[in-house]
């Protein structure tokens, strides 16, 4: 790849949903074709990994002590990723042999915070198949809190990739402005919006953030329709009868620095999106515009990050 350009890919996918195992191979095999495509980085959507908790508005999920929800929540935590276990050891392998850094969105079952909460994290693999960051989601949404827990400052980090600085986060996150500006000051120029799916989401903060930033913006989704709903999850038949044919349609998109579209959104289709960046539009338009350069004011306002990974012991041996 010529210098100063990178190949990026998004993979709108759905997940195998609540299988981890599945769902990693065909990740891997998506990794594979941004591969031989050319691609220098390939990103997936949030929570895909096993599958974003799409019944809970569906299944009286809010009902406190639910043993049907308690159920639920026991497979869900089953298929979760325990990185410390070498649940993506597979994916790493694959990003360090086809040499292509990943983003992906995972469900993951924390061993540092007892081994059974689940966080909704963006993890980063590098070309060398290096995990270099796990961004554990800082607020869950809604109903999202039923099932995820709060996550923190640890995983703001950003990573070179050629002549790019790329970040990212989770799904509402990314309409946080001192999230991003933590990411923006580390000379983040490419965001990567990972969401479950959903052209409402992407259409509009895109191309904001890509205008705020003066960064591309590749916002990065998932797909779920009824017929992803296996037969054997519990509540399967009411999830169903209280669901339309689609729950998530995709949306994933890139934006310019200029806040142009350089991939309109695209929905209701599972695909590989591939595009070229030119690390000049990032230069170009930080010369009227720069958040955390020439038109910051320190003296006057500044944001202070904890990056600290929280926990409720610490060990003195």
């Amino acid at each position: 790849m010529e210098k100063g350009f990178l190949n990026v890919a998004l993979a709108q996918i759905s997940p195998v949903w609540l299988d981890r195992e599945k769902t990693i191979d065909k990740v891997i095999q998506y990794v594979n074709d941004a591969s031989e495509k050319g691609s220098q980085l390939v990103t997936f959507g949030e929570a895909l990994i096993p599958g974003y908790p799409f019944w809970v508005e569906r299944t009286e999920g809010a009902r406190f002590n639910s043993q049907q929800q308690k159920e639920i929540f026991a497979i869900y935590s089953s298929q979760a990723v325990n990185i410390e276990e070498g649940h993506l050891d597979k994916l790493c392998k694959t990003a360090k042999d086809k040499s292509i850094a990943i983003i992906v969105g995972i469900i993951e079952r924390a061993s540092d915070r007892g081994g059974h909460s689940l966080y909704c994290s963006l993890v980063y693999i590098n070309q060398l198949g290096e995990i270099k960051s796990v961004h554990r989601k800082l607020m869950p949404t809604y109903e999202e809190r039923l099932v995820w827990s709060l996550g923190d400052g640890n995983g703001l980090q950003v990573h070179k990739l050629g002549d790019f600085t790329v970040g990212g986060l989770n799904c509402w996150e990314n309409w946080m402005p001192l999230p991003r500006t933590a990411l923006y000051a580390q000379g983040e120029d490419l965001h990567v919006a990972i969401w479950p799916g959903g052209i409402q989401n992407t259409i509009d903060l895109t191309r904001h953030i890509a205008r705020e930033a003066r960064s591309y913006v590749i916002s990065v989704s998932g797909l779920f329709r009824k017929e992803d709903i296996p037969d054997d999850f519990p509540l399967a038949e009411l999830m169903r009868n209280n669901s339309t044919d689609v729950l998530a349609n995709g949306g994933s998109c890139i934006s310019a620095p200029d806040g142009s579209w350089i991939v309109e959104p695209v929905v209701d289709e599972e695909r590989l999106i591939v595009a070229t960046l030119d690390h000049k539009q990032v230069r170009m338009e930080r010369h009227n515009f720069d958040p955390s350069g020439h038109y910051s004011r320190p003296d006057v306002t500044q944001l202070i990050v904890n990056r600290e990974r929280q926990g409720v012991v610490k060990f003195k041996d």
